[in-house]
């Protein structure tokens, strides 16, 4: 059965939205059914709206609260919280003007009931104990989000097709496997490519240590699918894995995750010693027990209560997860940071931590323990403006109304001065699937790109311009040139991508910009190539580069060029890359003949090969004709020079339009049509003007035709 939600946030709701779902119990846990548990959650009644005062209050108020929290409708000027008589007493301090709210009790009732009828209606004769199997192997509802299972075996599936790239590494294991109750092992994905020898920088990433938080390990799997499909097609990914080292611990919280894969809205992990065995308020808040920094605010950073959930656990790191989490990034990263708070990691210090959670639309860095800056708060802070560029959420420091302790940050920034962040991804926790698909995922994932280019030097690199495109003549990342042919080089940087909803970032003019080939700049034996401003002047924040690669004495095969800028404050930011292929035999080239401006004086292409084209005025379209043999594809590749966007289209002979790619400045359109007929048939190309130049110097194009 489908249920419409209205993206309320969808807390509420949502939280308790997995209909269908199956058990959430490992084996040899057979006394805490969840018809028990789901009926815990309906004796919950304690459900308010909270009117804020202003944005940034209500913005701490979802870090301070964040456990209590069920919806953040920033739009609409509440909070939707779970709360307890002192913690209203507490917003109302602030500010808040807090009220009832009983139709998301109401709307919560519903979801758990209609959960429990679907599991009744599959367990016939067995009303009171779902299963005692391991769980559910898919969410019902939530196709997008995979289960442990599926997360389990997505990366082993890595490991095992590409182990010079992946490789899955045991680091501990969860609660319940520490007690013999199924449980899980606790594994890191570890990407890089290991033929490339040295010491790299390194990534980390943990996800889902709160369990009910459905977005954050399925975005971080994707970002490993990236890595790894993208080598050796994707410029930029083929050299992070060649350069740097990713490592993944997507379930950070496995035996809590299946509790909420079932329906229920857990955070903590699923320790019986903890507010009774068969209480779904059992367990420790796993981000509030790390050692660094554990109970340091008295009281008001974690709760002491057993029940509460942000229980801190009785000791520091004295659960099994945390200690998994902790000991691996001790293993990863050197110690840069003396022993002091006010000792600041030195400026050279490489790699970064990111917890990945939802939800707030936030994107957090420390102290979370005192508002005091941390003794690298400035370079941290430049760094989270430009990942809350990609995201449009909001950059600030973690502390909210009152400080956190113990949180994840203590073992990375705190004792080994790692740049740590904490992203807060959506708007609810169990996230509708086209919200996950249509802002999420798309806004994130280039954050955690980001985060792999600059990992080599995060206290620096962020506060130089990024590279936004990189484009090479004559096809030169496509069917390729030959040794000794010389290729331009197009590109674009720009130093004013940061998000100052919070404070604004400085940004500088342009005064550099260099090419490499195959030896990136930080490598011994790099030689640079300097690019020129296009417009003959470096002087402005943003600028279109232009240079010339020479190519004599280049191998046969697929090369790496690296394109950096820098600003006038003399720093670098981080490479783009692009493909350079030489090839030892010239691919076939024309010259599009006009006019061509429509279908019937479109141009014959009759085998595979580059035209080359040129946008002569801002009306110009030009139209090329191929005639597609049955069972073949075509691919149309469309590379403009960088400071123009033209558009590609193919339409078959009656005009009807079977792709478009609309990509935008300096970006490479590429579509792919196919003959699934039994006979010839035609199909049309079209180049459409959009903007930038025009005439034989600036509205240069090529067109790569393939099938």
């Amino acid at each position: 059965m489908n249920v419409t939600r209205h993206e309320i946030g969808t807390a509420v709701a949502a939280l308790f939205f997995s209909l269908g779902a199956g058990p959430a119990l490992s084996a040899g846990d057979p006394s805490h059914d969840m018809r028990a548990l789901r009926m815990q959650e309906k004796q919950r009644t304690n459900i308010y709206k909270a009117w804020f005062p202003d944005l940034p209050t209500a913005r701490k108020a979802a870090i301070t609260f964040h456990a209590n929290l069920l919806e953040a409708e920033y739009d609409k000027g509440y909070l939707v919280l779970e709360l307890e008589r002192d913690e209203i007493g507490t917003l109302v301090r602030f500010g808040f003007r807090v009220e009832a709210a009983p139709e998301y009790v109401q709307m919560r009732d519903d979801f758990l009931n209609q959960i429990e009828q679907a599991a009744q209606a599959r367990q016939p004769g067995a009303a009171s104990t779902e299963s005692t199997s391991v769980g559910i192997q898919s969410i019902p509802n939530y196709s997008c989000y995979e289960t442990v299972e599926e997360t389990f075996a997505a990366a082993q599936a890595f490991a095992t097709n590409f182990p010079a790239l992946a490789s899955w590494v045991d680091v501990g294991d969860s609660w319940q496997k520490s007690r013999g109750l199924g449980g899980y092992d606790m594994r890191v994905l570890k990407l890089t490519n290991s033929a490339t020898a040295g010491s790299k920088p390194k990534l980390f990433i943990n996800s889902a240590i709160h369990a009910r938080e459905y977005t954050t390990a399925p975005l971080v799997l994707e970002f490993a699918r990236w890595l790894v499909n993208g080598y050796g097609s994707n410029a930029d990914a083929t050299w992070i894995m060649d350069h740097h080292e990713v490592h993944l611990l997507l379930q950070a919280n496995p035996d809590g995750r299946k509790k909420a894969e079932g329906g229920l809205s857990w955070r903590k992990n699923t320790n019986t010693a903890y507010c009774g065995a068969t209480s779904n308020n059992r367990g420790a808040d796993l981000n509030r027990n790390f050692t660094f920094g554990w109970n340091v605010t008295g009281g008001q950073g974690s709760s002491g209560n057993a029940c509460d959930a942000t229980y801190r656990g009785p000791t520091a790191g004295s659960e099994p997860e945390v200690q998994a989490l902790q000991a691996y990034v001790r293993s990863i990263f050197p110690d840069r940071r003396g022993p002091n708070q006010s000792d600041a990691a030195p400026a050279d210090t490489s790699g970064i931590h990111l917890d990945i959670h939802s939800y707030s639309q936030l994107v957090l860095w420390p102290w979370g323990t005192t508002s005091t800056p941390a003794p690298n708060g400035t370079a941290l802070q430049t760094l989270g403006r430009r990942f809350a560029w990609f995201n449009n959420y909001t950059p600030q420091q973690s502390i909210g109304l009152y400080p956190t302790d113990g949180t994840s940050d203590g073992v990375s920034y705190g004792e080994l001065g790692v740049a740590a962040y904490t992203f807060e991804l959506g708007t609810s926790f169990f996230q509708s699937c086209s919200t996950y698909n249509g802002t999420i995922k798309p806004n994130n994932l280039p954050a955690l790109i980001y985060a792999a280019k600059v990992v080599r030097a995060p206290y620096q690199t962020p506060s130089g311009p990024d590279i936004t495109t990189v484009a090479l003549g004559n096809d030169a990342s496509g069917a390729g040139v030959t040794a000794g042919t010389p290729v331009t080089l197009s590109a674009s940087a720009t130093d004013t991508r940061f998000n100052n909803s919070n404070g604004t970032e400085a940004t500088q003019s342009i005064n550099a910009a260099e090419a490499y080939i195959d030896v990136p700049p930080w490598a011994s034996g790099a030689t640079p190539i300097p690019l020129a401003a296009s417009d003959g002047s470096f002087n402005s924040p943003t600028e279109s580069l232009s240079g010339t690669l020479n190519t004599t004495g280049l191998p046969l095969g697929k090369h790496v060029v690296y394109v950096r800028a820098r600003d006038a404050s003399g720093q670098f930011g981080p490479v783009t890359a692009q493909f350079l292929v030489i090839t030892s035999v010239a691919p076939p080239q024309n010259n599009e003949t006009e006019p061509n401006d429509s279908r019937a004086a479109a141009n014959p292409v009759t085998s595979p090969k580059t035209m080359n084209g040129t946008m002569g005025s801002s009306s110009d379209n030009d139209y090329f004709v191929v005639d597609l043999p049955a069972g073949r594809s075509l691919l149309s590749r469309l590379a403009p020079n960088a400071t123009s966007d033209y558009d590609l289209y193919v339409y078959d002979a009656a005009g009807t339009l079977l792709g478009r790619s609309e990509l935008g400045t300096g970006a490479v359109d590429q579509v792919t049509v196919s003959n699934g007929g039994s006979s010839t048939v035609k199909r049309y190309v079209r180049v459409r003007y959009y903007s930038g130049g025009t005439g034989a110097t600036n509205g240069k194009y090529t067109l790569q035709l393939s099938w």
